[in-house]
């Protein structure tokens, strides 16, 4: 709405500062039509009347400036306020991205974790995906949100109440390259697990294509749930 009288200012701007100049045109051949008229005047009503037109005239010249810059400026803040709009759609596609909120698609890597994983490394991997820059992120079709936790034995681990086969997968979309990178580096959590846990197996593979579910548990708390 804004965008609008914005748009409507300018263009009453725009037209303020032609019909100026379209008075100013009139005064002029006005003028040249009165010059018989002139010559019955003195020297000194001539040259205040001189003097009135040069300031009028001045006058006119500041007002037709002011009127324009303020007409460019309604223009920029237009032309601004589109891009700030862009900004906070942009944002908000974000949000509701990592809140897990809408399903997405595209590039990342699966992660195949086999053996007897525990919920601490299971957590890392995750926390690891996140600084990689992964967008998104999920476990054997679970969507994985900011308060996801893994949880469980060995063997016996879940995810918001979901029991995980052996081996589980982990999808993060993001730039594959990256992810892999992070994961497989050295002191990454594919290099400290087969130090520390050497019957555990990470498999990272670049996907050209995930697809990603969203969630589907509520961001409100139990007691905060809208009654029907």
């Amino acid at each position: 709405m804004r965008s609008g009288m914005r748009s409507r200012s300018a263009q009453w701007a725009l037209g303020f500062v032609a019909l100026v100049l379209g008075f100013l045109s009139i005064v002029q051949l006005r003028a040249q039509a009165g010059g018989v008229g002139l010559a019955n005047l003195s020297a000194q009503d001539l040259t205040t009347l001189i003097a009135n037109l040069n300031q009028r005239n001045a006058q006119l010249s500041a007002e037709v400036t002011t009127l324009t810059i303020q007409a460019r400026d309604l223009q920029q803040a237009r032309a601004q306020g589109v891009s700030a709009v862009g900004g906070l759609r942009d944002d908000l596609t974000r949000i509701r991205l990592w809140a897990g909120l809408d399903p997405v698609t595209g590039r990342g890597v699966v992660v195949e974790c086999a053996g007897p994983m525990t919920a601490d490394a299971a957590n890392d991997l995750l926390n690891e995906l996140r600084i990689a820059g992964a967008e998104a992120l999920a476990i054997d079709g679970v969507r994985v949100v900011a308060s996801t936790v893994v949880a469980g034995p060995p063997g016996g681990l879940s995810v918001e109440n979901v029991a995980l086969p052996s081996p589980f997968r982990v999808s993060a979309i993001g730039n594959p390259i990256n992810l892999t990178a992070a994961l497989t580096r050295v002191g990454g959590i594919v290099s400290r697990l087969q130090v520390t846990s050497p019957s555990v197996r990470l498999t990272v593979t670049p996907a050209d294509s995930l697809t990603l579910p969203a969630t589907d548990r509520s961001l409100l708390p139990a007691d905060a749930q809208p009654r029907l």
